[in-house]
């Protein structure tokens, strides 16, 4: 790259790229023609900064006359190369010569929000992974309607776009798309544009993981770097959405909501839990967690005490805890130092939520007011609370094992509880993988 000289003109060299019926795209197939730019300054002074905007630092400034090395342009902002640095100044102050214009810099990404949610889908009724706060750049991997999906912390995620500013020319690709090679060799180069070195090329019928689009340039992933290609030589094409497991059941009814928890056989402790939700018709996967059972694993047929989770499709209770609602629209009870749920096979109230004394109504009752019910919510088994057939079967806090519920982190269960809507006629399912076809 040419450093900022005074009073000399930049002279850029581009390259117009044959037609596949030429041969291969790029290297010596290329034709040539030149195109001179010149970029003056026409301020009396005008800052260069570290970014484009006039909110990141001046980093030196340039005078009227001067002549300047442009790498490429970001919005209103042209990167130039400054003392051997990178540098912004604003393109209101700067005259260009000529018919070439630089390619455009990839967009950054800022939260303009304080704290901005980040959604395990696009839509804010997806569960929240986390949050981003004001000035955060993100790693934006595509937009999905008014949501960005996002790379976070090694996770998907997606943030809404209206708290997100995007700086610069280029945009994220659509999701769910495909882009393929289309010709029989096309250059992969260092810039958005043929003035710009070739890194490598990709061939024909190769599918590509494109960043975003600059211009009729695709930014690229390409082994592990940067690269660019043309857009006239990729095809996009929209890709279908994978099918899920809860697209194959057929016992669903009219529940919009699914909670589908499942473990490699019925003897492993461990589980994993899968949140579904039915968006226009069609179903869309919102969460996927690590999750635990009961120390025996899942049941064959549930007994009192066992230590075993029952499998099967059920209904969703009133959710509870031993602090505030969280922020669920299921029903909602604060746990109290008196309340406990009755595990006597023999009383009358065996499989009820009731509070202490007993006064001779239960002989034993599991106590309601610990840890692992911090949060968590009613799944409806035995509910015609018949004797022995096991009790007190909740989703709860845990991650170790439970004594016959279905746990996982707090974190989780606490966005499952702002998810579920009562309105949805959400159910969770209980399964072996191998037993799937059941539903």
């Amino acid at each position: 790259m040419k450093k900022l000289m005074v009073g000399m003109a930049l002279t850029a060299t581009l390259a117009t790229a044959v037609t596949p019926g030429f041969g291969s795209i790029g290297g010596n197939q290329e034709k040539a023609y030149a195109a001179t730019v010149t970029y003056k300054v026409t301020a009396s002074k005008l800052n260069v900064r570290s970014g484009a905007g006039t909110t990141y630092g001046i980093i030196g400034s340039v005078v009227k006359g001067q002549t300047l090395s442009v790498m490429s342009k970001s919005g209103s902002w042209y990167k130039i190369n400054y003392n051997s640095r990178t540098g912004y100044v604003s393109s209101d102050y700067v005259q260009a010569s000529g018919t070439a214009t630089p390619p455009a810099e990839s967009t950054t990404y800022t939260v303009t929000a304080s704290t901005l949610n980040v959604r395990s889908g696009a839509g804010t009724n997806y569960a929240s992974i986390g949050s981003v706060t004001r000035g955060q750049k993100l790693s934006v991997v595509s937009k999905s309607g008014s949501w960005y999906k996002i790379n976070y912390n090694g996770y998907t995620g997606y943030v809404s776009s209206d708290y997100v500013q995007a700086s610069g020319t280029a945009t994220p690709p659509a999701e769910s798309t495909t882009y393929t090679v289309t010709a029989s060799t096309l250059n992969v180069r260092s810039g958005a544009g043929t003035n710009y070195a070739s890194i490598g090329s990709v061939t024909k019928g190769q599918k590509l993981s494109v960043v975003s689009k600059s211009g009729s340039w695709y930014k690229i992933n390409y082994n592990g770097r940067t690269g660019y290609v043309s857009s006239d030589y990729v095809q996009a094409s929209a890709t279908a959405s994978p099918k899920l497991v809860v697209d194959s059941f057929k016992t669903l009814g009219n529940a919009q909501q699914v909670i589908l928890v499942t473990a490699d056989n019925y003897d492993t402790k461990s589980a994993k839990i899968q949140t579904f939700e039915k968006v226009d018709g069609k179903w869309k996967q919102v969460l996927t967690a690590n999750g635990v059972l009961g120390q025996k694993g899942f049941a064959l047929s549930k007994k009192e005490g066992d230590m075993e989770s029952p499998t099967g499709k059920y209904t969703i209770g009133k959710a509870f805890g031993r602090y505030a609602n969280p922020g669920t629209k299921l029903p909602y009870r604060k746990i109290t130092a008196n309340d406990v749920w009755v595990d006597d096979s023999k009383s009358s109230l065996y499989n009820t939520w009731q509070q202490k004394p007993a006064n001779g109504r239960w002989t034993s009752a599991e106590n309601m007011d610990i840890p692992a019910y911090d949060y968590g919510f009613v799944i409806n088994y035995n509910e015609s609370r018949t004797p022995g057939k096991g009790s007190a079967i909740f989703f709860h806090v845990g991650t170790n094992y439970t004594a016959g519920c279905t746990a996982t982190s707090k974190e989780q269960v606490v966005s499952i509880l702002k998810w579920l809507n009562p309105e949805k006629n959400p159910v969770i399912i209980q399964s072996p993988v191998s037993e799937l076809d059941k539903y």
